[in-house]
């Protein structure tokens, strides 16, 4: 299995301990660009991909996603699948 399946695999599990850097990798393997505005974006990064944006705030003093987050992702990463 490549790490772009084990990804989504553990997405879909519903982990409570799915970090920010995980989050990256699998939006970057499935094709999707980083935005950042610069120096006054703060921690809110955009990725796009087929004008489908994901917005994902870096966390501060922990490195995973909170609950919502991660439901998001997974709303949005479905989201991309209907339209490819």
């Amino acid at each position: 299995m490549n790490n772009k399946k084990k990804l989504l695999s553990r997405l879909y599990s519903n982990p409570t301990d799915f970090t920010y850097h995980e989050a990256r990798t699998l939006l970057t393997l499935l094709g999707f660009t980083k935005y950042n505005k610069g120096k006054t974006s703060g921690s809110r990064i955009m990725f796009l991909k087929n004008n489908i944006p994901i917005y994902l705030h870096k966390p501060h003093s922990r490195k995973e996603l909170l609950h919502y987050q991660i439901k998001e992702l997974q709303e949005k990463i479905m989201e991309l699948k209907k339209d490819e």
